[in-house]
C-alpha cells in the first residue's frame, strides 16, 4: 500500500518544497529535488505496472482518509488501483519525469525556476489524483487541480500579455467543462444514489439488460 501513496504524494511534497521553500533552498536544489522525486515515482510506476497490469491483479482500494460525511453522502478519499490506473501511472509519471529533466536545461536562464518546477509537480499530483479516483467528487477535484496547474503553467511568464491572455482563455474554457462535469456527478447521484465508482458500476449493470430490452422493443415497434 505504501508504494501507491509514494507515487501520488511525492510530487505533492516536491511542489511544497519548491513552491514554498524554493527561495530558501535555491533554484538548483528545487530542480534536483522535484526531478529526483519524479524519477523515483516513474520507477515505482513501472513496478506497479508489471505487478498490477501484467500480473492481472484484481483492483484494490487504498484508503487515505474520510473526506465528506453529510446526510446521505459519505465520501472517502481513496485510491482505486486497477489495470487502467497502472497504465496511467506509467504514462503520466514517465512523461512528467522527462519534462522535469528537460526543463532543467530549458529553464536554466529563468530566475523563477523553483516556482516553475513547483507548478510542474503540482500538475503531476493533480493528474494522479484524477486517475486514481475512487469516486466522482475526488475525480472532480483532480480535474480542477489539473485546470489550476495548467493555468499557472500557461501564465508562468505572466508579464507577457500573450501568456496572460492564453492562461485566462484556458481558465474560461475549462469552466465550461466544469459545469458539464458537475451536472454529470449530480445526475449519477440522483440515478444511482452514490458517487462511488464501484457502486455506480454495480448499479449500472442492472440497468443494461433493461435498456437493451427497451431498445429491442422500440426497434420491433418501429419495424412493425
Amino acid at each position: 500500500m505504501l508504494i501507491y501513496k509514494l507515487i501520488v504524494f511525492l510530487p505533492l511534497i516536491g511542489f511544497l518544497i519548491a513552491g514554498l521553500g524554493g527561495s530558501s533552498i535555491g533554484a538548483k536544489a528545487s530542480e534536483y529535488i522535484t526531478t529526483g522525486f519524479m524519477l523515483i515515482v516513474a520507477v515505482l510506476s513501472w513496478i506497479v505496472f508489471f505487478d498490477v497490469a501484467l500480473g492481472h491483479q484484481e483492483h484494490i482500494t487504498v484508503p487515505v482518509m474520510r473526506w465528506v460525511q453529510s446526510g446521505g453522502i459519505d465520501v472517502e478519499w481513496a485510491f482505486r488501483i486497477d489495470t487502467l490506473t497502472a497504465v496511467m501511472f506509467v504514462v503520466v509519471n514517465s512523461v512528467s519525469s522527462l519534462v522535469h529533466v528537460y526543463s532543467i536545461g530549458y529553464m536554466h536562464h529563468d530566475p523563477h525556476r523553483p516556482r516553475f518546477f513547483g507548478y510542474l509537480s503540482l500538475f503531476t499530483f493533480a493528474m494522479l489524483m484524477l486517475v486514481t479516483s475512487d469516486n466522482l467528487l475526488q475525480m472532480f477535484f483532480g480535474w480542477e487541480g489539473v485546470g489550476l496547474a495548467s493555468y499557472l503553467l500557461i501564465g508562468f511568464w505572466y508579464k507577457k500579455p500573450s501568456a496572460s491572455a492564453a492562461a485566462m482563455k484556458a481558465f474560461i474554457v475549462n469552466r465550461v467543462g466544469d459545469f458539464g462535469f458537475a451536472l454529470g456527478i449530480f445526475g449519477c447521484f440522483v440515478l444511482f444514489g452514490s458517487i462511488n465508482l464501484d457502486s455506480i458500476f454495480a448499479a449500472a449493470a442492472t440497468y443494461l439488460p433493461a435498456a437493451a430490452e427497451h431498445g429491442a422493443e422500440a426497434a420491433a415497434a418501429a419495424e412493425g
